[in-house]
C-alpha cells in the first residue's frame, strides 16, 4: 500500500484516505449517534477503483476504531465492510452493543436522504 494520510472530517461525517497528491482515494461515511448513547456509526466504505486492493478500506476501518478508542465512543457499524473487518479483528474492534445498533438503524430509517 502506498502512503496515505487519513483525516476525520467529523462535520461532514467522513473519514477520508488521502493519496500522495492529496486526492481522496477512499472514505468511510458515518454519523454520530447521540441517543441512547454516543456512538460512531459507519454506513458506507468507498475506495476509488484505481486504488482498490491496496488496503485502504482496512486502514480506514482501523482508524475508525482507533478514534473510537481514543474518544471513548463505541462503534455501531452498519456498513457491511466494517462489520466484516470488525469480525476479523476482534482485538481492535470491540463487539457492538445491540441496543446501539438498533438505535443506529432507527436513526438511519428516520433520515432516508442522508446516505
Amino acid at each position: 500500500m502506498s502512503d496515505i494520510e487519513i483525516r476525520d472530517d467529523r462535520a461532514a461525517g467522513r473519514l477520508e484516505a488521502l493519496g500522495d497528491g492529496g486526492e481522496v482515494v477512499g472514505r468511510i461515511e458515518y454519523f454520530v449517534l447521540e441517543s441512547p448513547a454516543p456512538a460512531l456509526v459507519p454506513v458506507h466504505t468507498v475506495v476509488e477503483p484505481a486504488h482498490e486492493g491496496k488496503g485502504i478500506a482496512g486502514s480506514l476501518a482501523r482508524e475508525l476504531y482507533a478514534a473510537s478508542g481514543r474518544e471513548g465512543i463505541p462503534v455501531a457499524p452498519l456498513c457491511p465492510y466494517v462489520v466484516k473487518w470488525a469480525e476479523r479483528h476482534p482485538d481492535e474492534a470491540p463487539a457492538a452493543d445491540p441496543e446501539l445498533l438498533r438505535a443506529a438503524k432507527d436513526w438511519l430509517r428516520a433520515h432516508p436522504g442522508r446516505f
